[in-house]
């Protein structure tokens, strides 16, 4: 005779710590390592796709357009942003401080068929937005159907018409 073994159906549920743990590992609640050790907070964007072009939104509140740097390169875009206010984490008094500062960097891996030379940004009340248009062979295009007269219809399910 031999012995199955099946496994327990609460075998797969989680334990409260596990669940905690696995939450604070998320990359959302700790800022990620960047180039040379720069420590960059990170930037939540808003990505979507139209018929005719790729569409970024990013909110940079506080932070000035000329403190921004957009890069396209081998088909991934970097934003950087970095706050340049001055400091004020060594005076006391704070009651709540939740309003992070510092430099925020984000990179995104672009679909293939984009003009990136062709990309256009703008930036007002802290959005970033940011257009990279497709190139024409991917825009989608309308066929156009035909109208037949009765009499070509009979001739082409013959197949009698010669063009």
């Amino acid at each position: 005779m031999t012995l199955t073994r099946r496994p327990s159906p609460f075998g797969e549920l989680m334990t409260l710590r596990q669940a905690m743990d696995r939450l604070f590992d998320d990359t959302m609640f700790r800022p990620f390592t960047g180039v040379a050790g720069t420590e960059y907070a990170r930037l939540p964007l808003d990505v979507r796709t139209t018929p005719d072009a790729l569409l970024v939104e990013a909110s940079l509140p506080g932070i000035k357009p000329e403190n921004v740097e957009i890069t396209v390169e081998n088909g991934t875009l970097t934003i950087k942003a970095e706050e340049s206010a001055e400091s004020s984490a060594d005076e006391g008094g704070w009651l709540v401080r939740e309003i992070s500062r510092g430099s925020v960097m984000r990179t995104v891996t672009l679909p293939s068929g984009l003009e990136a030379d062709k990309a256009e940004a703008t930036f007002e009340h802290g959005v970033l937005k940011l257009r990279i248009p497709k190139a024409e062979q991917l825009k989608p295009r309308q066929i156009r159907i035909q109208p037949v007269t009765t009499g070509e219809a009979k001739r082409v399910e013959s197949g009698s018409v010669k063009k």
